[in-house]
């Protein structure tokens, strides 16, 4: 198969053949593959320009800039797809300095023979929750990989967003005192996968939690300004993400382990495969520590956004020179919790 024998769409009808190395060339075929996928689904004025960048006027505020590669296995999930996990993630990556994401850029890396009707809907997932999000991609770039050294399509992609005044949200901002809210319940996004890579079948079937989150974002910092830190626990899960705040601020965590959502699928997988919901990965999920005089208030803000309602205070941050993260157990005995140690899911994002 050849670019020439590739069918492209002309009016809406879906793409056939499959991709070849002429697809990365930069010539007719490459021209040919951006007007009939990429260009279609994204369209927007920025990218419609044609330029090798996109050029707007940044608001007032202070910018902020995220970049995530995406190689998750399988391409298509329970919940999802590496398409709009590639816009999830990076407009969660930049919601979580308490920003208000503006325009994300796309760089595909495709594998020669991938067929041309998958990326097609990969691109149109990508297309719709970039809509969904009201976040346009507006620039991005394709390059072809030869049959055997990629995996199908790898997708990278850039996120530029602005923090409003008043709002000052870093990982190091964590106080003795804090308490620490989770918006749901943990582990669904790498459970599903796994599910799906493993062909496993549950009573329930679980679906990744991917979701952009920064509309529930905007409403928190909104009615909370002095939330201290946000982040998502992606790879890693909830307790790598808090070893990671707690090793920026230099606090412990004391965590009560009853306290911390998991839904009964998620964790009837997990004692079923030997696996801690804490270390698995969510994409549709945030942590936020604030001081204690208004974690109610911010509870209630969580709870009433549709991406919140399964919030909860689990636990509270402590002076520890070590650092550590230490767990209530159900049975009212003590841990640590440590860092992920190795992998426990590969390629989950």
């Amino acid at each position: 198969m050849t670019a020439h024998d590739a069918r492209f769409s002309a009016a809406g009808a879906p793409l056939t053949g499959a991709v070849d190395m002429t697809h990365g060339s930069g010539g007719r075929a490459t021209a040919e593959l951006v007007r009939s996928l990429f260009l279609k689904h994204f369209d927007n004025p920025l990218l419609r320009a044609g330029n090798d960048g996109a050029c707007f006027q940044p608001p007032a505020g202070r910018l902020v800039m995220s970049t995530d590669a995406h190689v998750v296995s399988p391409l298509f999930f329970p919940g999802g797809d590496i398409g709009a996990l590639a816009v999830h993630g990076t407009i969660n990556d930049i919601a979580m300095a308490g920003a208000r994401p503006l325009y994300l850029s796309a760089a595909f890396i495709l594998e020669q023979g991938f067929p041309l009707a998958e990326l097609e809907r990969v691109v149109v997932s990508m297309a719709a929750a970039a809509s969904a999000a009201g976040v346009p991609i507006v620039t991005g770039d394709t390059k072809v990989v030869e049959r055997g050294k990629g995996d199908g399509v790898f997708i990278t992609t850039t996120g530029i967003g602005v923090v409003p005044d008043g709002v000052e949200v870093s990982g190091d901002r964590a106080r003795p005192g804090d308490v620490i809210l989770v918006s749901g319940p943990i582990g669904d996004h790498g459970v599903a996968i796994l599910s799906k890579r493993e062909n496993l079948a549950f009573e329930v079937e679980i679906c990744s939690d991917s979701a952009a989150l920064h509309r529930l974002v905007a409403s928190m910092v909104e009615a909370v300004p002095e939330i201290r830190v946000l982040r998502d626990p992606t790879r890693g899960g909830l307790a790598t993400t808090l070893n990671e705040i707690a090793q920026q601020s230099r606090v412990g965590m004391r965590l009560e382990e009853a306290a911390i959502p998991v839904n009964e699928g998620v964790r009837a997988a997990c004692e079923l495969l030997g696996l801690d919901p804490l270390y698995i990965a969510n994409e549709g999920k945030l942590i936020a520590i604030c001081p204690p005089d208004v974690a109610a208030r911010l509870l209630a803000v969580m709870r009433a956004h549709p991406l919140g309602l399964g919030s909860a205070v689990i636990g509270e941050v402590v002076g520890d020179p070590n650092a550590f993260v230490q767990m209530r157990t159900v049975f009212g005995g003590s841990r640590i919790v440590d860092w992920l140690n190795g992998e426990q899911l590969p390629r989950i994002c």
